[in-house]
């Protein structure tokens, strides 16, 4: 596939990964992830706290609880549920992965992280980059 056209792709899920992430009741960062395998959508996720807990996911000072799940663990959570897998997957996140969600990553079978914002710390990156996986930011998200 031509560069350019697959940059129009990338840049398109990581809209609707956007989108999905407008779907978190967290307060400080929404943040949205979609799997793609074979040119279709196989999972998608936000963060926020587990089924059957409230909502809110930060507490009275503010701060995010320990239990809220990240993005991209819901949507290979989501997938784990299902009859699909992630192996040779590109997972479209809004924010690049920490640390704890990158072994989740990598062990799911993902073989490309597409984002948008990187987070502040970059030793998720850094372990994906160590693990094979291809990275890539892309900052401008008009089509």
């Amino acid at each position: 596939m031509p560069e350019n056209k697959q940059l129009k792709y990338d840049k398109a899920y990581l809209r609707i990964a956007q989108e999905w992430g407008k779907l978190s009741y967290c307060e400080r960062r929404q943040v949205g992830a979609i799997i793609v395998k074979d040119r279709m959508i196989i999972s998608d996720g936000y963060n926020g706290t587990p089924s059957g807990f409230e909502n809110f996911c930060e507490d009275d000072e503010g701060y995010t609880k320990w239990y809220v799940l990240h993005a991209e663990a819901n949507a290979i959570l989501k997938v784990a549920a299902s009859t699909q897998s992630c192996k040779g997957a590109t997972l479209y996140i809004t924010m690049s992965p920490c640390k704890e969600c990158s072994k989740l990553i990598h062990q799911a079978g993902v073989v490309k992280v597409v984002y948008n914002i990187a987070y502040k710390d970059n030793s998720g990156l850094k372990f994906l980059e160590r693990a094979g996986i291809e990275l890539e930011q892309v900052k401008d998200l008009k089509a």
